[in-house]
C-alpha cells in the first residue's frame, strides 16, 4: 500500500496514470454516498415551498412598501441544479423586483463583476424610496435593509416558534437567510437564502457579451440563446476596505438562472443522460469536488475562508468546455474525469488564475477577494490531498475514532509542510493497524477461554 500511495505521491496535477485500486474505490464508493435521499428531499422541498408561498403571499398583500408586492421567484443554487450533497440542507431562492428600465455603469477596478445600478427616466413610482440622492441610482442597501425588515416581520408574524428564525446581517451578503431547527431531529438544521435580485433584459453587459466559451461543448446556437436572455443583479459588494461610495452600494451580476440551465442540459449531444444506459459522470464529478472543499473549510476555516463551492463550480464549467464528449464523460470513466477536474483545480491554483466563466477578464483567485497567503494555503492543501489519496473524502468510522482519537489526523491531516506530514501519516497508518491487530488478538483469545 506505501509504495502505491508513493505513485501516486509522485504524480502531477491531473495525472491518470498513477490512480492505484484504492483511489478508484474511493472515489467510486463516496461518489455513490454523495447523492441525496429521496425522503430526505421530500420533507425538505415541503417545508421550503410552504415557507416561500407564504412569504410571497405576505409581501403580496403588505402595507408598508408596495415596491415588493410584485416579485416572482427564480431558483438557483445547488439543490435546484441536482449536485446538492449529503443533505437537501441549503436552497436559494431568488426573489426578482419588478423595475424600470435600468442602465448600467461598471466599475472598472473590478474587472466587469460589480456594477452601479440606475433608472434610464426618473420616476414617482415607489422604487423612488429606494433610490440615492441623485434620485436615479438604486441603492442595493436600501433594498438588502427593507428586504430583511420585511422578511422578519413576517417570520414574526406567521412562522414564530414554528422552528424558523433570521440570522444576522452580513455585510458582504446580498442574502436574508432564515434557518429551520427540526425539533424531532436537532442536529438538521436548513437554511434558505432569500436574494433581492433586479432583472435587466435589454442585453448583457460589455463584459459579458462575448458570452461563455461553449461553443464546441454546447454549441453557438445555446451560447446566442444565452446571451439573448436577460441579466440579474444581486445586492452584493466586493470584498476590501475602505471602499468608495460607489462601490458600497454596488451590485454584482448574476448568472445563476444561465448555470442552472446549463447543468441540466450538459451534455455535448441532447441524449446525454436521457437513459439510465447513457448517463453521465459529470454532475458526480462536481459532487466531489464540493465535497473535497467543504471538507478543506471544515477542517481549515481561518485559512481558506475565501474559498467557496462557486471556485470549484467555475472550474468544473471550463473543464466541461475543454472535455466536450460525452464518452469522456461515462459513469465508468468517473475516476479519470474526477482527476482531471482537480487537476485543473489544482493548476489553476498554483497559477493564481481562476477566470469567471462569463466575465473572463475577471481572475476569482485575485486579491483582494482571495488573499496570496490563502492562496498559497490552498495550493498546499490541494497537493497534500493528492499525494495522501484524497484523505478529506474519507468518512472517518465513529467508533475507531473514540478508541483511537489520533485516526482524525489520519483522515485530516495537518498541512502544509510537505513530506513531513506524509511521513507522518503513514507511520499512523502502522501504528492504527498495529494497534488494531493487538485488540482483535485479545479479542479472540478471550473468546478462546469463554
Amino acid at each position: 500500500m506505501e509504495s502505491q500511495m508513493r505513485s501516486v505521491s509522485s504524480g502531477t496535477p491531473g495525472d491518470v496514470s498513477s490512480i492505484s485500486p484504492q483511489l478508484d474505490r474511493l472515489i467510486r464508493q463516496r461518489s455513490r454516498d454523495l447523492r441525496l435521499r429521496k425522503v430526505d428531499q421530500q420533507s425538505a422541498v415541503k417545508i421550503v415551498n410552504h415557507l416561500i408561498e407564504s412569504l410571497l403571499e405576505y409581501l403580496k398583500n403588505n402595507e408598508d412598501h408596495p415596491f415588493f408586492r410584485d416579485v416572482s421567484v427564480l431558483t438557483s443554487g445547488s439543490y435546484y441544479e441536482m449536485v446538492k450533497i449529503n443533505k437537501p440542507n441549503e436552497f436559494d431562492i431568488m426573489l426578482k423586483l419588478k423595475v424600470p428600465r435600468l442602465a448600467l455603469s461598471e466599475l472598472e477596478e473590478y474587472q466587469g463583476l460589480f456594477y452601479k445600478v440606475k433608472l434610464v427616466k426618473a420616476t414617482r413610482k415607489e422604487i423612488k424610496h429606494f433610490l440615492l440622492e441623485d434620485e436615479r441610482t438604486i441603492s442595493a442597501t436600501k433594498i438588502k435593509e427593507e428586504m430583511h425588515r420585511l422578511v422578519r416581520k413576517f417570520i414574526n408574524n406567521h412562522f414564530k416558534g414554528k422552528g424558523w428564525v433570521i440570522n444576522r446581517k452580513l455585510v458582504n451578503s446580498p442574502a436574508v437567510t432564515l434557518e429551520y431547527n427540526n425539533k424531532e431531529k436537532e442536529d438538521d438544521v436548513m437554511s434558505v437564502d432569500i436574494v433581492p435580485t433586479l432583472e435587466v433584459p435589454q442585453g448583457w453587459p460589455q463584459a459579458a457579451r462575448a458570452g461563455p466559451n461553449i461553443d464546441n461543448w454546447l454549441g453557438k446556437k445555446c451560447r446566442r440563446q444565452f446571451v439573448s436572455k436577460a441579466v440579474y443583479f444581486v445586492p452584493k459588494r466586493p470584498k476590501g476596505r475602505n471602499l468608495k461610495d460607489d462601490a458600497k452600494e454596488s451590485w454584482r451580476i448574476s448568472f445563476s438562472h444561465i448555470e442552472k440551465e446549463m447543468m441540466q442540459y450538459h451534455g455535448n449531444k441532447k441524449t446525454c443522460c436521457e437513459t439510465a444506459s447513457n448517463k453521465c459522470c459529470r454532475k458526480r464529478c462536481l459532487q466531489l469536488l464540493k465535497c473535497l472543499i467543504e471538507g478543506l473549510k471544515q477542517r481549515y476555516p481561518k485559512e481558506l475562508e475565501p474559498l467557496c463551492s462557486y471556485h470549484g463550480k467555475t472550474a468544473f464549467f471550463h473543464v466541461l468546455s475543454d472535455r466536450v464528449q460525452d464518452s469522456l464523460w461515462s459513469s465508468g470513466q468517473i475516476s479519470v474525469s474526477f482527476m482531471k477536474l482537480f487537476g485543473y483545480f489544482e493548476r489553476r491554483a498554483l497559477d493564481g488564475s481562476l477566470l469567471h466563466f462569463f466575465v473572463r477578464q475577471h481572475n476569482l483567485f485575485s486579491p483582494p477577494a482571495f488573499s496570496k497567503r490563502a492562496l498559497a494555503f490552498l495550493t498546499n492543501a490541494l497537493k497534500e490531498q493528492r499525494e495522501l489519496d484524497f484523505p478529506v473524502l474519507k468518512v472517518p468510522i465513529p467508533s475507531l475514532l473514540l478508541l483511537f482519537p489520533e485516526t482524525d489526523a489520519l483522515i485530516h491531516p495537518n498541512p502544509i509542510n510537505g513530506t513531513d506530514s506524509i511521513v507522518a501519516s503513514e507511520r499512523s497508518f502502522r501504528h492504527v493497524y498495529a494497534v488494531l491487530v493487538v485488540v482483535i488478538v485479545c479479542v479472540g483469545i478471550g473468546c478462546v477461554f469463554v
